[in-house]
């Protein structure tokens, strides 16, 4: 299908506040969720369990597999010392972040058929201002799989308002918000996730030092020779001579380039030209454009390979500016 949102009887398991997201699909709820209609909106009001595993001679083994326990839905095999994390208790994370009102649900779902499931909140903290009515908000990510391939993690977000862009966090923002990101799925993993809770006081301070360095980037102008330098340092593209490149990656520079100077808000009296508009070239395309389908793209720059790239394009650009 042309996305990965699970879709079950029908209903996609997603609800999301406000703006329709990328692939339309899911539950639209007028204000921030409980918890607990946050669950039954985004369809995650399900318990995964375990399962033995057995050899073909019937001989048992240490290994076992996750399942959905109200389809049998066979999610993955795991080690013996696997727990998994249930979808409530995720969601139960932010409980007392919104009881002291520090954040709001703001979307949740599932993808891949229900290996993966994901929150985001939002930090109901002022929007931080990097250029002249350019803003960029603070969110939470909360991410989780049920098949064994990926710990839980939770992540701070910045999103740009103008374009819904996600960006990166700073590396030299605190090295304690950067380090308390996984949790194993172990016996302890609802204790070691309490832990996290912690992270919100280091959070405003990493959210404050990454803008600083946004504010950088736009205050930097850069011709449109280093501009495309810029691009094909990230991209890894070492040539220089652009009539020796394979036409994909010509595309590809090109496609960046036109979002760095036309994307949303990159056009704007305060952006246009300046290394921000470059950076948000770069992360609009890995948003809208590089991927075989959009929430592809979407997942793969909140947990995979582009935002790996979405990182070296930041670091790079602080770089330059410095």
């Amino acid at each position: 299908m042309a996305h990965e949102i699970e879709i079950v009887n029908g209903k996609a398991s997603h609800f999301y506040v406000g703006q329709t997201p990328w692939h339309g699909l899911g539950t639209k709820l007028d204000s921030p969720p409980t918890i607990e209609e946050g669950i039954r909106a985004a369809g995650l009001d399900w318990r995964v369990g375990l399962k033995p595993l057995f050899t073909g001679d019937g001989e048992s083994v240490d290994h076992r597999a996750t399942y959905r326990m109200t389809d049998g839905k066979i999610f993955g095999v795991v080690g013996p010392g696997y727990t998994p994390l249930q979808n409530n208790d995720a969601f139960s994370w932010f409980q007392p972040l919104l009881d002291s009102g520090e954040v709001a649900l703001h979307t949740a779902g599932a993808l891949q058929e229900g290996r993966k499931v994901w929150v985001l909140a939002k930090v109901n903290k002022p929007a931080l201002e990097i250029a002249d009515g350019d803003m960029v908000e603070r969110f939470v990510l909360l991410s989780n799989s049920h098949d064994g391939t990926r710990a839980v993690r939770v992540g701070f977000t910045p999103i740009r308002v103008v374009c819904a862009n996600t960006l990166r966090m700073a590396h030299d923002a605190s090295d304690e918000a950067n380090r308390l990101v996984k949790v194993l799925h172990t016996k302890n993993v609802m204790g070691a996730i309490e832990g996290l809770r912690d992270m919100m006081q280091v959070a405003n301070a990493s959210f404050e030092a990454t803008a600083e360095q946004y504010r950088k980037l736009a205050r930097f102008h850069v011709s449109k020779a280093d501009m495309r330098k810029y691009v094909k340092v990230v991209l890894g593209v070492e040539k220089e001579d652009d009539g020796k490149l394979p036409a994909q990656t010509l595309t590809k520079i090109r496609e960046i380039l036109v979002l760095a100077e036309k994307g949303k808000g990159n056009d704007a009296p305060a952006v246009r030209g300046t290394l921000w508009a470059a950076y948000n070239g770069l992360t609009e395309y890995l948003g809208t454009s590089y991927g075989r389908s959009q929430d592809r793209r979407i997942d793969a720059l909140w947990f995979g390979q582009n935002a790996t790239l979405s990182s070296k394009a930041l670091e790079i650009a602080i770089a330059m500016a410095s």
